[in-house]
Parts: structure tokens; C-alpha cells; sequence
């Protein structure tokens, strides 16, 4: 492996359970409940808001139109500005860890996520600086690539650094984006369990399933 294709939320930083927050304040708003593990992991998890938002409805069997589908993923996007702003943004000690040993060996990195505030979340983890490539949000937009699970912001990001799929290992927690790794045909797809779903990552397409990627650093048996 000569990359490491980073998720954000949830692998980098402890966003993943803001982002659950917000959805579920912004669905309850609208009288309709969501869980924040279950529905989140399976609805929305790793896909871009209007996507998210279209796939929670649907499974919900509730008929929305664009204009509120727009509506719902603009005050999600609202909501979840200001928990970061109120609450700030954690980085895993383990990743962190890992982001320096990977570098330290000279592999290239990137990140890659459906989140439009990339940069701004990085910046408050104090991970800002440390990649060679990012595909978030904005990129999708700009050059409308299709969002997880498909594996086309995973592929996009292996462009940039020019490395091909299978020279580049995917870390996501998401179950559409280890679906994407699996769908792209990555070296590696390394599943991130911090919501017990071990085996719903595997049976996605993750290879490998580690709690923490500190635990990728420990020496095997």
C-alpha cells in the first residue's frame, strides 16, 4: 500500500455523533422520530445530506418532495454549524497517532468525506495541513461525483495522488463506505467499529474491522 484514503466523521474526529444529533433534531422538529445509532448507521451515515435525507424518508415510506428534501438537509446542515461552534471538535487520540506514523513512512494521504465543512472541522481537530489530497462536499458538488456508497469520491481521491485502487487502503465507520471501498476495488477496506456493527462492516465490505486504528500499530501475533 503506498495511500491511506481517509473517512472524516467518526474515523478522524468525533463528529459522526453531531452529525446523528443534528438529524435527529431536525426529523423530530418535522414530528418524525430517528434514532440516533440505528438510523443514522443505516440511513445516512457517510452520504451527502440531500441523499442522507432522501434515504431516511424513503425507508420511513414518507413521500417528499425535492423542496423539502432541500429543506431538511439545509437545516440539518444549519444545526449541525452550531453544535461544532458550541461544542467544538475532537480528533481520536488513536488516528491522530496513526495520521503520523502513516506520514512518518512515507505513504500518501487523504481525506475524503460528504461533509461541506472539511476544512473547518480539520482546522478545530488541529488536523489541518496534515494531507495530500481532500474530497469533501465541495469537490462532489464541483465535479459531481457521486456520493458513497458509490466509489467514485474514494477514486477521485486515489487520482489526485496518483495511486491506483489497489495501492490504497480505505478507513471508514460508515456502512456505505465500506461499501464504496468494496465497490471502487481498494487494496484495503479497514472498518472503523465505534458503534458495535462489526459485523454489518464486514458483511459491507470491510476486510478488516478494528475498533481504533491505534489498533492497525500493534504488532501481530
Amino acid at each position: 500500500m503506498t495511500a491511506c484514503l481517509f473517512d472524516l466523521d467518526g474515523v478522524l474526529t468525533r463528529t459522526a455523533e453531531q452529525h446523528a444529533r443534528a438529524w435527529k433534531q431536525v426529523f423530530e422538529e418535522r414530528g418524525i422520530p430517528f434514532d440516533a445509532v440505528a438510523d443514522y448507521d443505516a440511513y445516512v451515515d457517510g452520504k451527502p445530506r440531500v441523499d442522507g435525507a432522501r434515504s431516511f424518508l424513503s425507508a420511513r415510506h414518507i413521500d417528499a418532495s425535492s423542496e423539502v428534501v432541500d429543506q431538511i438537509a439545509a437545516r440539518k446542515d444549519e444545526v449541525f454549524t452550531q453544535i461544532i461552534h458550541r461544542d467544538g471538535v475532537r480528533a481520536y487520540e488513536g488516528s491522530v497517532r496513526y495520521l503520523k506514523a502513516a506520514r512518518k513512512a512515507g505513504l500518501r494521504l487523504a481525506v475524503v468525506t460528504s461533509s461541506k465543512h472539511c476544512s473547518q472541522v480539520l482546522k478545530a481537530a488541529g488536523l489541518d495541513g496534515g494531507f495530500d489530497a481532500q474530497v469533501d462536499g465541495n469537490i462532489i458538488a464541483e465535479r459531481r461525483l457521486a456520493g458513497k456508497p458509490a466509489p467514485d469520491t474514494y477514486i477521485e481521491a486515489g487520482r489526485m495522488l496518483g495511486v491506483a485502487p489497489d495501492a490504497a487502503a480505505v478507513y471508514e465507520d460508515a456502512l456505505a463506505g465500506v461499501e464504496a471501498g468494496r465497490a471502487g476495488r481498494f487494496g484495503l477496506v479497514v472498518g472503523v467499529d465505534r458503534v458495535g456493527q462489526a459485523d454489518a462492516l464486514r458483511q459491507h465490505g470491510a476486510d478488516v474491522v478494528v475498533t481504533d486504528l491505534a489498533e492497525l500499530m500493534q504488532p501481530r501475533q
